[in-house]
């Protein structure tokens, strides 16, 4: 055997281990605990307030609308290709069955739920979107309330304020950072950003953390803030529901039950040291997290969307609407389609390879049958039929510079020229679903029931409408399995 030292030499070693620590600690830079600004405190404190604080009519209207809204939209995207590859990966695990997997039999963790949940809300581009934030906030928002509230048994009316403050807090962060500007040229993804966000702090409230626990959900929450623009390159939809929605609910989730089963943190991760602005977006302005809480509800600013399509195709979309209710036109007649967008928003839908994220596409199709219906936004084929690529080669579009002065508006421009000459032109300011053209609750109601009914049947859509418009009476969430669920 190796001979043991002695007591004497282990006393030297531990003594010279002890001061060459202290020396190497002086040499390093010093990471001390920072105090708690302002503006974590004020909005910490509204976050474990929220679970208690009445919302104005207005706002539980809009709620119970995107709430409605997304359900529609997870059970719509069911049988899409980003869904079928979610339900198969939740398929493989078995043992927690708390929560809910909408439009399916199975039942999962709530991560897991969480995750799958989110990307059935974004396999398509039927969910709600926060222009001013450039998020997609009720994929991520909705499923993680729903998976922590039926974890937890929450009430109605407390699943209704935690989701308002989901939109509340991270559409705030990407705005703080000047999200249109930060979307060009960070690189990362404005999207999963304000999503986790907004998915950490509806769960935190679900989970009754309190303003130092909301601190550390904020910390738990930056640190795993992730998500970059490639997602962009993705043709299937499969990575950009995950970085969207699935990730960033998950995420948020985990971020609410770690620090609700004991974990501690930084107690304020915006500033010092560090801190999550320095490392993502230095330019912040950080006082925007807290402009207007409690008096400007982002819930109300969020748009939802009337046509299942991209958000860039939704005001030439209504343009077209728009010409058609005055006009009747015939597509033989037509000899070209001109379709005016920002830039930045002609990118995005530019000849892509799907067929709800290609303007000229949708606008052929919109042009043939006067509508554009979610069955004719996700028929691929139909990408190929003569009848369409006919109507296609007469769209160009153009990139406005004077419409990308108003970005983060989306607005649009689409003139129809007849073989004749008449020029038949409007131009959409205010998209149909946004807070300047809001679609009424039974605009809303009828887009649910046409995404829902092929899937679950009209029995159930009426019993889920129902209960999503009589939310604050129920006594707990759980309730809402029966209506998501096939049968």
């Amino acid at each position: 055997m190796p001979k043991q030292p002695s007591s004497t030499a282990l006393a030297r070693r531990t003594l010279f281990l002890a001061s060459a620590g202290a020396a190497l600690a002086t040499t390093l830079p010093r990471r001390a605990a920072a105090a708690v600004s302002p503006v974590m405190t004020t909005l910490s404190a509204y976050m474990a307030a929220a679970a208690e604080r009445p919302l104005p009519d207005d706002v539980v209207e809009k709620a119970k609308q995107h709430i409605l809204d997304t359900f529609a939209a997870m059970i719509s995207g069911s049988d899409l290709p980003p869904a079928r590859a979610a339900l198969k990966f939740v398929g493989g695990y078995a043992g927690d069955t708390t929560a809910t997997i909408a439009a399916s039999t199975m039942t999962a963790n709530p991560l897991e739920a969480a995750l799958v949940n989110g990307m059935l809300a974004h396999s398509d581009e039927t969910d709600d979107s926060n222009e001013y934030s450039q998020s997609h906030p009720g994929c991520a928002v909705i499923p993680a309330a729903l998976a922590v509230g039926e974890k937890l048994g929450a009430d109605g009316a407390h699943f209704l304020r935690a989701v308002t403050l989901g939109y509340d807090v991270g559409p705030r962060v990407t705005i703080s950072f000047g999200a249109v500007e930060f979307r060009d040229n960070s690189h990362k993804a404005t999207h999963a950003i304000a999503g986790i966000f907004a998915a950490a702090a509806a769960a935190g409230s679900l989970a009754k953390l309190d303003a130092q626990q909301m601190r550390w959900l904020l910390d738990y929450t930056a640190q795993q803030s992730s998500g970059i623009g490639a997602w962009a390159r993705d043709t299937s939809h499969i990575e950009k529901s995950f970085v969207f929605a699935g990730m960033s609910a998950r995420s948020g989730v985990t971020a609410a039950l770690v620090v609700q089963s004991g974990f501690t943190g930084v107690d304020d991760i915006f500033s010092g040291p560090d801190n999550y602005f320095e490392a993502y977006a230095p330019d912040a302005k950080p006082d925007l997290l807290i402009e207007q809480l409690g008096e400007r509800y982002e819930i109300g600013r969020t748009n939802i969307k009337k046509w299942t399509v991209g958000s860039p195709i939704q005001a030439p979309l209504d343009a077209m609407a728009n010409i058609f209710a005055e006009h009747p036109v015939d597509p033989d007649q037509v000899k070209s389609i001109v379709v005016r967008l920002a830039h930045t928003e002609a990118r995005t839908v530019n000849n892509r390879e799907m067929p709800d994220i290609c303007l000229q596409h949708m606008v052929a199709v919109m042009l043939l049958d006067k509508t554009a219906s979610f069955r004719a936004a996700h028929d691929k084929p139909r990408m190929d039929d003569p009848a369409v690529l006919r109507q296609r080669a007469k769209v160009q579009l153009i990139e406005d510079p004077e419409l990308q002065k108003l970005e983060p508006a989306r607005q649009s421009i689409v003139e129809i020229t007849l073989n004749d000459g008449v020029v038949l032109r409007n131009r959409v300011t205010a998209v149909r679903g946004t807070v300047d053209n809001p679609m009424p609750r039974a605009e809303v109601i009828a887009k649910a029931r046409d995404l829902c009914e092929p899937v679950i049947g009209k029995p159930q859509v009426d019993a889920m409408i129902e209960k999503v418009f009589a939310l604050e009476t129920l006594p707990d969430i759980r309730a809402l399995r029966s209506v998501l669920q096939k049968s």
